[in-house]
């Protein structure tokens, strides 16, 4: 290895920046190439949802008669609005009620000693397992006896905490010096002062991963919504969506907005919380 360097250095410096130069032409080929495979589909969605009658599957990315006509029509006649609204409303009571109990659920299970804490954490990791096929009907049935039918409490019950964000949560606890937690006792704190003054507000990158998991997992929720749900009105956008497809088979470009509208609060949430996101992964990863 040190002989392929040193001969590499006796290399006059034109030859040396060459292979350089290929080195680093080849990563952006290959950034390019991974960009593209990602990106484009999104940017053929958006080119798609601007285009006007005529060939919509023509091979430019900007149209020439590109406009945004098709975003307000399907906003505003074909229930997108009150979809969307549904939507942001279960997805924020969702992330809401996960970062809340996964929290206090994991802060025990992180930080205490107390007998079965180690089955207990088992066997709600073991849930994981059960595909939810298996209890969609128990759950249903259950959803008529505490009457959550038809509402969107009923969409967010079932979801309102989860073995994942348990999980991600007690393994950041654990990243958590045990001093703090010992000092804030010697003034005097009991273990919910502690957890919600100094303990919580350390686990924001984690918090943030959690809530931006939970966020796409609710936004794109199908199945459950479709079961429970039942008045129009009510209907969370990725429902909204799917009647578009059946209502609109000749008129792409409506589906295609509808799609692009249904994808952008994930972008930007992402965009708005990548930093933190990506924190909370590494240290989830490779404490506990």
């Amino acid at each position: 290895m040190s002989m392929e360097f040193s001969e590499h250095n006796n290399l006059p410096f034109s030859e040396r920046l060459v292979e350089a130069v290929k080195h680093h032409y080849l990563r952006y080929i290959i950034m390019l190439a991974i960009l593209v495979i990602f990106v484009g589909p999104f940017l053929w969605l958006f080119s798609i949802s601007i285009r006007g009658e005529g060939n919509i599957y023509e091979l430019v990315l900007i149209p020439a008669n590109a406009t945004l006509s098709n975003y307000t029509e399907t906003w505003r006649d074909f229930g997108i609005a009150q979809g969307f609204y549904n939507s942001i409303l279960v997805a924020i009571m969702t992330v809401g009620s996960n970062v809340l109990f996964c929290s206090l659920a994991a802060y025990p299970l992180a930080r205490m000693e107390f007998p079965g804490s180690k089955i207990i954490f088992l066997l709600i990791l073991s849930t994981l397992m059960i595909p939810f096929q298996l209890y969609m009907i128990p759950l249903f049935l259950l959803s008529l006896e505490m009457r959550l039918f038809d509402s969107l409490l009923g969409v967010v019950a079932p979801a309102a905490v989860g073995a994942f964000g348990i999980y991600l949560l007690k393994q950041y606890y654990h990243s958590i010096p045990n001093e703090l937690e010992e000092a804030a006792r010697i003034d005097g704190a009991g273990e919910f002062k502690i957890w919600a003054l100094i303990m919580f507000p350390l686990t924001k990158p984690a918090v943030a991963a959690l809530a931006l998991f939970i966020f796409i997992q609710s936004w794109s929720n199908f199945l459950w919504p479709l079961i429970i749900l039942y008045s129009e009105d009510k209907y969370t956008l990725p429902i909204t969506i799917a009647r578009l497809s059946g209502a609109f088979v000749d008129r792409t470009q409506i589906l295609a907005a509808g799609s692009v509208i249904a994808v952008l609060p994930v972008i930007i949430l992402f965009f708005f919380l990548q930093r933190f996101f990506l924190g909370g992964l590494s240290v989830g990863a490779v404490k506990g």
